[in-house]
């Protein structure tokens, strides 16, 4: 495993929560961001949405102000995904967002909007690229089923598109200040695939940390100890997830509020509010972050579904946050009860009870008796009584606390925040 230097991920482990954008040409027809690939569209049938790229609406501000409310603290963009239209006003290409009628540096406007709101800046690039004439047919290519592999394949030079890879995310990491999160996507090598050898990753990964030392570096260049993070896509890991030599790892599960990355109109699996709570706290109660994405319309704008989830994670995090920075997995040994994920805050010593279903009357805590100065709800700060085995109650009227543990007395009635309630208990 080679030594390809590591990027700050202080800020990221505390930060815990932050926005993924996918925005291009695919937003046009609707339809996944992988409608070239899954339709089968040539790039003459697709050059259409390029010629056509207007979107009137855009309003990068808008976007900010709604990460920063939903308590987001920093995103990551597609600069470049699969088709290979790029939203910035690159030298390596005239497949570029300032050749369409939008007629300017998009990318620009978005990085000054969020770095407004005080969010950190990610770029995606895709190292895939179906629009490039040196990139060849593989075996996800939109043509793979088209033409053969040695007639499409004529001139073209992978060698000559790894440079343009490198050139591209020079200007990236040079043009637009401090990058603090570099994601790019994906590898798939083997039979008819593509890895490092293709994108010259160890050439590609030092020229990133030369250019940008701190950098968080995802893992998906096929070249293992270049990243910095692991990338889980579309589940929620079950535990804290461990690197190479199986220690733990810094991860962060990227993840949608539908089934699609990009603009996708008739989606019709979208997540409830609750849910994309629950997934929150699933990812820092193991030790991990989470990347949640929006799908901008083609005219610039986050359609009503996403910013009303967008508003949930405000509407909770507004009371609930202190649950969520600057913490991750609880310490070895304290169980949580049922339908309830813990996290904890290493600084302050506090433990954060979050109940996914709300008991009626009562709530066990295994292995915390004498270890609990107070109980609060954290939504309000208002008291939770608590008690231990050694303390007397009426056999009829309520449930006796099991030795070890200890009994939290809970409100029937909530106040406001509270879609996932949260316990704040101070240790001793």
């Amino acid at each position: 495993m080679g030594n390809y230097g590591k990027g700050d991920t202080a800020w990221f482990t505390h930060d815990r929560f932050g926005m993924f954008i996918h925005w291009g040409l695919y937003s046009m027809p609707a339809r996944h961001e992988w409608i070239r690939h899954t339709e089968e569209i040539s790039d003459g049938d697709y050059r259409i949405y390029f010629d056509l790229f207007d979107p009137d609406l855009f309003d990068p501000k808008a976007w900010a102000r709604a990460a920063r409310e939903a308590g987001m603290k920093y995103f990551v963009i597609t600069t470049k995904h699969h088709e290979g239209f790029c939203l910035w006003d690159t030298k390596y290409t005239d497949y570029k967002v300032t050749n369409t009628p939008a007629g300017r540096d998009l990318l620009r406007e978005v990085v000054d909007a969020f770095r407004a709101e005080g969010i950190r800046v990610g770029f995606y690039y895709s190292l895939i690229d179906w629009h490039h004439p040196d990139f060849t047919l593989d075996k996800i290519h939109p043509m793979r089923n088209k033409i053969s592999a040695g007639e499409f394949n004529k001139g073209r030079d992978m060698k000559r598109y790894a440079k343009y890879m490198r050139d591209q995310v020079t200007e990236l990491l040079t043009n637009y200040g401090k990058i603090d999160v570099l994601w790019f996507d994906f590898s798939y090598p083997g039979e008819n695939g593509k890895g490092h050898l293709d994108w010259e990753s160890e050439e590609l990964i030092r020229l990133v940390r030369k250019l940008q030392p701190g950098i968080i570096v995802d893992n998906r260049l096929d070249l293992p100890g270049s990243g910095d993070i692991l990338t889980p896509e579309q589940f929620t890991p079950d535990q804290g997830m461990v690197d190479e030599e199986g220690k733990p790892a810094v991860w962060e599960g990227c993840q949608t509020f539908s089934g699609s990355w990009g603009y996708f109109r008739d989606e019709t699996s979208w997540k409830s509010i609750k849910m994309c709570i629950e997934m929150l706290v699933n990812h820092v109660s193991r030790g991990g972050n989470l990347l949640m994405n929006v799908g901008p319309t083609s005219r610039g704008y986050i359609d009503a579904r996403a910013m009303e989830r967008l508003a949930g994670y405000a509407d909770w995090m507004k009371y609930n946050s202190r649950s969520i920075y600057g913490c991750g997995a609880a310490p070895a040994g304290f169980p949580a009860p049922p339908d309830c994920r813990y996290t904890y805050n290493p600084e302050t010593n506090r433990l954060y009870l979050h109940c996914f279903a709300w008991p009626f009357k009562h709530v066990h805590l295994p292995n915390l008796a004498g270890k609990v100065k107070y109980a609060q709800l954290l939504a309000d700060g208002s008291e939770i009584r608590r008690r231990e085995a050694a303390n007397e109650v009426h056999s009829n009227l309520n449930s006796a606390t099991p030795d070890n543990a200890l009994t939290l007395e809970l409100p029937v009635l909530l106040p406001q925040g509270t879609e996932v309630p949260v316990i704040e208990l101070f240790l001793k």
